[in-house]
């Protein structure tokens, strides 16, 4: 409570008064929301009463209670919120990621923890090596596990949860309820407690959201032309590659507005160090790819820039969900070219409005006639070709 306090909470999310009274009664939980809803909280604080409550110290290389996680940035958050929450208890917890050397890691598993956040490679990778033992883990957490099936990685969460105690609390997470993660729950919970806190798949109803009608080759002169407002204070910006992520950096850079990127080609030390800058406002705009999307939890993101469409409409959700988080309004603005429309039909379509054109902004495309856009849009399995495409080339 000391901690809580520290931090400055008053009082429950939605989702942390709904489902932190059962964790505390040990239930499994099925929790479907998105991030910036306080669902971190929501698991951690339960967790933490039960280890505190529970005085065992873990065995040399294993652990009390385990949340899995799909990327570095989330785990590392997830890290400082138990640094955060637990400072009074005497718990030892690490994070553990790939794309950094692992000794550290290896020994503070070697120590015995209570609490290790993990992404899965990594974790495989020292479970392989026997570096980390799975089988003393009481608490189970999947967090953003829609995302881990973006990513590819349901495989290698099917390969952790084998090695977990059959006596366990299990906790999922997940924006959205695809038939895999569906199935994925059904097998690794019991009896679940669900909790869904936003509709499925839909948009933060306190965004203001914006589409401009643009050329693509006028893109970076609008987006320069948008940034002279002062109220874009704190702005990530989105592409759908990694070049690009880079490209629209750099211009901002020579346009004189103090820009990082972040994307999966970036290492480890250099992502830490974008968000970080952003994060302390050394940097006003961050450019990033879908593969940041989930992973970014940072207060007092003022607007949301889609740059370049998604091809795959969920993944604009997630995007200008970095606003609008912990109470506050956001403003998300997407940059549309003639090639993006279908694009953002299949997006209007998924959260059942249409989004606000600005008509004024000097940059208009030439109108498109209605029968162009539905012939350009790719149809049934070309089109999912395409979103898979979009899927490969992100990660």
């Amino acid at each position: 409570m000391r901690a809580l306090a520290a931090e400055g909470y008053a009082a429950p999310t939605p989702i942390q008064a709904r489902a932190i009274p059962h964790l505390l009664q040990g239930r499994d939980l099925l929790g479907i929301a998105q991030t910036g809803t306080g669902k971190t909280a929501a698991f951690a604080l339960p967790m933490l009463q039960h280890l505190a409550a529970k005085r065992e110290r873990a065995a040399p290389r294993s652990c009390r209670a385990l949340i899995l996680t799909p990327t570095r940035e989330l785990a590392v958050q997830i890290g400082d919120s138990f640094r955060s929450y637990g400072r009074y208890l005497g718990l030892r917890h690490a994070v553990i990621f790939g794309g950094v050397g692992q000794q550290p890691q290896v020994d503070a598993l070697a120590r015995g923890l209570d609490v290790l956040v993990a992404t899965p490679g990594r974790l495989l990778d020292l479970m392989q090596q026997g570096h980390a033992r799975l089988g003393s883990v009481g608490i189970f957490v999947l967090d953003e596990a829609d995302r881990m099936l973006d990513m590819g990685f349901v495989r290698d969460v099917r390969r952790v949860v084998a090695s977990l105690p059959k006596e366990r609390q299990t906790l999922l997470f997940s924006a959205t309820m695809p038939a895999d993660i569906a199935r994925l729950a059904a097998e690794i919970l019991k009896d679940p407690l669900r909790v869904e806190v936003t509709p499925q798949a839909t948009t933060v109803e306190r965004i203001d959201q914006r589409v401009y009608h643009v050329d693509a080759a006028s893109k970076r002169a609008l987006l320069a032309e948008v940034l002279r407002d002062p109220a874009l204070a704190r702005v990530i910006v989105f592409t759908r590659t990694k070049h690009g992520a880079n490209r629209v950096s750099e211009h901002l850079t020579r346009s004189g507005v103090v820009a990082e990127a972040i994307h999966g080609n970036k290492s480890q030390t250099a992502r830490q160090r974008a968000l970080e800058n952003f994060r302390r406002g050394r940097a006003r705009v961050l450019v990033a790819t879908d593969i940041a999307a989930r992973g970014i939890d940072i207060d007092g993101i003022t607007h949301v820039v889609n740059y370049e469409l998604p091809n795959v409409p969920e993944s604009y959700v997630h995007r200008i969900g970095r606003t609008a988080r912990a109470g506050a309004s956001g403003i998300a603005l997407s940059f549309c070219a003639h090639d993006e429309r279908a694009y953002l039909t299949d997006i209007e379509r998924l959260i059942g409005r249409r989004i606000a054109i600005v008509n004024d902004h000097g940059f208009r495309a030439a109108p498109v006639a209605a029968a162009s856009v539905a012939a350009t849009r790719p149809q049934g399995p070309a089109r999912d070709r395409d979103r898979n495409r979009g899927r490969r080339r992100r990660r």
